[in-house]
């Protein structure tokens, strides 16, 4: 259930950012501002549902995600309540950190989310240790940690009014809601499909090397998760950049950007494939000590795994960038295919037809199909980046 909200939180965030910046770009701020307040106050009503309708039907949820009867379901039920109660503020601090990127502020964005982690951490050892809360204490120091960076936002957008983004008397309309959806639907996609190509993982390698496979892959999917946050936070951080550049028309800087960010990204991945590669032992004994059976398979799984790290980049930041410039049906495609249809297939069919091995290649040859794909969409749109194809006027949509 976390996943899902997960998902939602930053497909509104994304969406809504790039929607803010542009309409920032255009000169709009006013507009931006009421949009901006619209969608914070559409996703606090969306969290407030989404926690009545899971705390009216949290028995048959708990029951259909595998929650066994007796002592553990009560566990779940205590930590579960106190999760889903606080949605509305799960949803909104991932709002607030892409807004405070959006108006310029991303070191106190940054710091919010420390602030906040380090919190969960220390409540978490203090909760379950000597206050003796159990797993409602841990519940209790996480929902604690969600609220941190949602009222430092709140306060910063309604009381420094000085800045370039701030709440505004909203219009009630849906309409920046649905975009923000549209465009965003590919972050969406991207968190969501971790759920199913995971489960795939552990089934596929369980079947073909056992409890230990599972182990393994485990490790390389954790590896993988610090090296994308590499290309998710710059996507994220220069998105606005993008969505502002895009609004105000100016091609030269926008291409400029692109070539530059293309670049960095490029270097980023060429770097990730060779500390992979070649600390893939190191990397691995992180999780497993050496001359066991799991890091054995998790070191010859890197190095076939390790080449999709030379792509992967490049993907991801690509479907950021057509989010940003609020091309969202292409942002979405490029996410769907690649995960949902590349990735997933290549998980069925290539141990089908490589063994074990197959298992290992499947994240390479997705991200490489991926690549192309990526590569042939940001040359048939190029006109968007280029101003050949730019909407003259985004005031009257």
């Amino acid at each position: 259930m976390v996943s899902v909200e997960l998902a939602i939180s930053i497909m509104l965030a994304a969406g809504s950012s790039a929607l803010i910046a542009r309409k920032m770009g255009e000169g709009q701020n006013d507009s931006a501002k009421r949009d901006f307040t619209t969608v914070v106050l559409a996703t606090a009503v969306m969290g407030v549902v989404i926690g009545v309708l899971c705390l009216m039907f949290m028995q048959p949820l708990l029951a259909a995600l595998g929650a066994p009867a007796g002592m553990l379901n009560t566990l779940c039920t205590d930590y579960f309540t106190i999760l889903i109660a606080f949605a509305p503020a799960f949803l909104l601090q991932t709002l607030c950190q892409y807004a405070l990127i959006t108006a310029g502020k991303p070191a106190l964005g940054m710091t919010m989310m420390i602030l906040a982690g380090v919190t969960n951490i220390v409540l978490d050892i203090f909760s379950m240790g000597p206050l003796n809360m159990g797993i409602q204490g841990a519940a209790i120091a996480t929902v604690i940690g969600y609220c941190i960076p949602v009222a430092f936002g709140v306060v910063y957008f309604t009381f420094l009014r000085s800045g370039s983004l701030s709440f505004m008397k909203p219009e009630w309309s849906l309409k920046p809601v649905a975009q923000s959806c549209v465009n965003g639907a590919a972050q969406m996609v991207s968190n969501m499909s971790t759920a199913v190509t995971t489960f795939l993982f552990n089934i596929t390698v369980l079947k073909y090397i056992g409890e230990d496979g599972v182990a393994a892959i485990s490790i390389l999917l954790y590896a993988q998760y610090i090296f994308t946050a590499v290309y998710l936070g710059y996507s994220s951080g220069v998105a606005p950049i993008f969505s502002y550049k895009y609004g105000d028309h100016d091609t030269v800087q926008l291409k400029g950007l692109l070539k530059n960010s293309l670049i960095f990204i490029g270097i980023c991945s060429v770097l990730s494939f060779g500390i992979s590669l070649l600390g893939a032992g190191t990397i691995t004994s992180i999780f497993a000590p050496a001359g066991t059976p799991i890091y054995d398979i998790s070191v010859h799984g890197f190095r076939f795994f390790s080449v999709g790290f030379l792509f992967m980049g490049m993907n991801l930041f690509t479907s950021a960038f057509f989010t940003a410039i609020s091309d969202g049906k292409t942002a979405s495609l490029l996410s769907t295919l690649r995960t949902l249809v590349f990735l997933t297939s290549g998980i069925i069919f290539l141990p089908q037809m490589f063994g074990v091995t197959g298992i290992w290649l499947s994240v390479p040859c997705a991200e490489l199909l991926a690549l192309a794909l990526s590569v042939f969409c940001l040359y048939r749109k190029r006109g968007l980046y280029e101003g050949t194809a730019m909407r003259p006027c985004h005031a009257n949509q």
